[in-house]
């Protein structure tokens, strides 16, 4: 959070790593960042010859690889001077503003700090869908299938995916780690991996909307832009005038794209590691062959099993099979994509701090962002999705509070003038996506101006 910060801890990196004779290689071994703050860098001699990093610029090493527990990189001229380094740190976002201090104040009355985990009613809501879910598995598995068998059940693994396993990936399902692993394993059931969904998620988080480091704005293209880039950006095609028609098709093959995904046998999730992260720890190594076993059962019991009860292959149940994944890849994917892509949504949080220097409220940048729409019934099918607003400011509180703390929230944003977008309707809500997608895909919003201008 400080402007400024002198490093005078530098060290030669080995032989080995250095490229060529010509230059000397240095390592910053004492560098941590939270994830939140992006670096300009100035590296000066005492001949007072100046190397400097542009922050704004995605291709450069730096910017690339700032802060994710890697080390920083840099290359000088060979010189036989000591070198001083100043790192001036650009704090995209900022902490404990007003804003900030007044909604966890004034949510923390209604809910007491220690006790915004799982309430009763959430954990009887998830052994619900918990119980709905092995039953339907268990006639999946050992009946001739159907396709109205098929389409329920893969409406009840979206349920396990919205109303168990993200609560308990966030840490907010009980404050007992335990019951968060086993909650959070609800992911592996439905085809997907815990630990790959928190690598991607959590860097959601940390960088919503950011048109770089949002894995999940980035994660449809080529075929789907949700980042409405210049009109000339070579992103765009001819095609993605349409994307507003056909993207219902793109997220019905989520269910696939996501059982078959190679990354299951590394867990390093690619999005986020193209962004900074390096997911090669102790943690993520030691998990890769329950990952593993837990993906080849979930094939079995839903690809396999299927099969062997119906006498063999045949089309008919493979369309059976296919038609389960699209009930499960829609019922969860178009949700997600309401949340955070709408009319009037904030697309680039940072754009006013890269552009004047002056951070943003972190909090205030999670509000405009993110939508919110229905209420208490929408919240006990979508397991609180509904209240992205409130999830994207505590998602570490249960989504069972989150119809307690909404008038709040609402209240105290528009006291401090943020944004907050609220439909009354699912059905409103998913309009406005629609729209949005197709003035993101025809780049109409820039004959207004500037989509990425930060203005609401």
């Amino acid at each position: 959070r400080c402007n400024e910060l002198e490093l005078s801890q530098i060290t030669p990196a080995s032989k080995k790593e250095r490229p060529a004779a010509s230059q000397s290689y240095w390592t910053i071994r004492s560098l941590q960042s939270n994830g939140l703050l992006h670096f300009a860098l100035q590296v000066m001699d005492v001949m007072s010859h100046t190397v400097s990093c542009p922050f704004s610029s995605p291709h450069c090493t730096f910017c690339r690889y700032f802060g994710f527990g890697f080390v920083p990189l840099f290359f000088l001229k060979k010189i036989n001077h000591f070198v001083t380094l100043t790192l001036t740190i650009y704090c995209r976002y900022k902490f404990d503003t007003e804003f900030e201090r007044e909604i966890k104040r004034e949510v923390f009355k209604i809910v007491r700090r220690g006790r915004e985990f799982g309430t009763w009613g959430w954990h009887i809501r998830a052994v619900f869908y918990v119980s709905l879910f092995f039953g339907l598995q268990y006639l999946w598995m050992t009946t001739p299938t159907t396709f109205a068998l098929a389409i329920v059940y893969g409406v009840s693994q979206s349920l396990i995916g919205l109303n168990v396993q993200h609560d308990a990936n966030h840490g907010a399902a009980s404050k007992r780690p335990w019951i968060n692993n086993m909650y959070g394993l609800g992911a592996d059931f439905i085809g997907g991996s815990k630990w790959l969904w928190m690598e991607q998620h959590w860097t959601h988080h940390s960088f919503t909307n950011h048109w770089a480091k949002d894995s999940d704005a980035l994660g449809a293209e080529p075929m789907i832009l949700f980042n409405d880039y210049e009109p000339d950006h070579p992103k765009r095609t001819f095609v993605h005038r349409f994307q507003g028609l056909y993207f219902p098709l793109v997220l019905a093959g989520y269910w696939m794209s996501t059982v078959f995904n190679p990354q299951i046998l590394d867990l390093k999730h690619q999005g986020s590691g193209e962004i900074g992260y390096d997911w090669e720890n102790a943690y993520v190594k030691k998990s890769r062959k329950y990952a593993i076993a837990l993906r080849m059962l979930y094939i079995y019991c839903n690809i396999v099993a299927p099969f062997r009860t119906n006498g063999g292959f045949s089309f008919e149940v493979l369309a059976q099979i296919l038609v389960m994944g699209i009930a499960e890849s829609l019922a969860l994917a178009s949700l997600f994509a309401l949340s955070h892509n709408f009319e009037h949504a904030d697309r680039d949080p940072t754009y006013q701090a890269r552009k004047t220097g002056e951070p943003v409220c972190w909090f205030k940048s999670q509000v405009e962002t993110s939508s919110t729409y229905g209420g208490l019934v929408a919240g006990a099918l979508t397991g609180g999705l509904n209240f992205q607003v409130e999830h994207h400011l505590f998602p570490r509180m249960s989504s069972g509070w989150y119809p307690f703390i909404a008038p709040k929230v609402r209240e105290i944003c528009k006291k401090h003038g943020v944004r907050y977008a609220y439909y009354p309707f699912i059905w409103e809500n998913l309009v406005s996506t629609v729209k949005y997608l197709h003035k993101a895909g025809n780049a109409s919003n820039w004959q207004e101006g500037n989509p990425y201008s930060g203005k609401l």
